[in-house]
């Protein structure tokens, strides 16, 4: 603990805890005894950090967080495993997260920049990008990926091992079972694809070109006859100097635990 730490007097620190520069702790706070917490972490009233939890610099962390306890997992047989949270992320009142287990990569993982709004639950052994935006109450189950700059409606809830590519969009209460492509617009209470995450891509700076470049793409893969088989390796062949449209053929290329998100047809 440092000089410049602000630590109210109620809170329960251990004593092997690791706090960096400009640390605030509210009152009746916990933190654990293998937790390392970078600089300028504000951590608000009622919160806990247990276990072998690392949080970067510059997060926010609301009241009744609970952070790096052990997964809801029937293996786990208290391996030291981790929770590993990046810089700068806003995680906002009863949030949870669990580390990782020995079936899985022993450690959670939460990248940079991310905004996990209330009551929001990040599984064991998940790896989470940075940028996205976790609306309230999204579940999240085990060994799910999560890229960058995606938007997860809230109330939504994902199977284990499902993979939700970057600049994608999941709509409110939705139910995710197969794998959501990049740049990808899925939703409902088993949900189908709907299209491209135009919004997103728009408050990204996504150029005009690109978006009806990834429009053409899309047509093509999802939306035109023939086999899907067919119409991938077409795909390929087609815009193969298109980074947008090469990253989404490399993540369906990448994925074996679970299926692939179609349109409804």
């Amino acid at each position: 603990m440092t000089q410049s730490s602000n630590i109210h007097p109620s809170a329960i620190i251990a004593s092997t805890a690791s706090l960096g520069s400009g640390v605030e702790i509210g009152a009746f706070s916990v933190i654990g005894e293998h937790a390392v917490v970078g600089d300028n972490v504000k951590i608000h009233h009622h919160v806990v950090i247990d276990g072998n939890t690392k949080i970067g610099d510059g997060c926010e962390i609301f009241p009744f967080a609970s952070l790096g306890l052990p997964p809801q997992h029937i293996h786990y047989k208290g391996e030291p495993s981790e929770l590993i949270i990046g810089k700068n992320n806003l995680i906002r009142e009863q949030v949870t997260m669990h580390r990782g287990t020995e079936i899985g990569n022993m450690r959670t993982v939460v990248g940079d920049n991310n905004f996990i709004f209330v009551g929001a639950h990040i599984a064991h052994d998940c790896i989470i990008g940075s940028h996205n935006i976790l609306a309230n109450y999204v579940g999240i189950g085990g060994h799910v990926e999560v890229g960058d700059y995606a938007y997860l409606g809230a109330y939504s809830a994902y199977h284990q091992f499902v993979r939700i590519g970057s600049y994608s969009i999941i709509g409110g209460q939705s139910t995710i079972v197969n794998d959501v492509i990049p740049y990808g617009n899925a939703s409902g209470p088993r949900a189908t694809l709907n299209g491209l995450n135009i919004t997103g891509m728009k408050r990204r700076d996504f150029s005009s070109a690109q978006i009806k470049m990834l429009r053409k793409f899309f047509t093509l893969l999802f939306e035109a006859d023939g086999v899907f088989s067919d119409r991938l390796a077409q795909a390929k062949a087609e815009f193969s100097d298109n980074e947008e449209a090469m990253s989404i053929l490399q993540f369906i290329e990448d994925g074996d635990a679970r299926a692939l998100c179609h349109p409804q047809r």
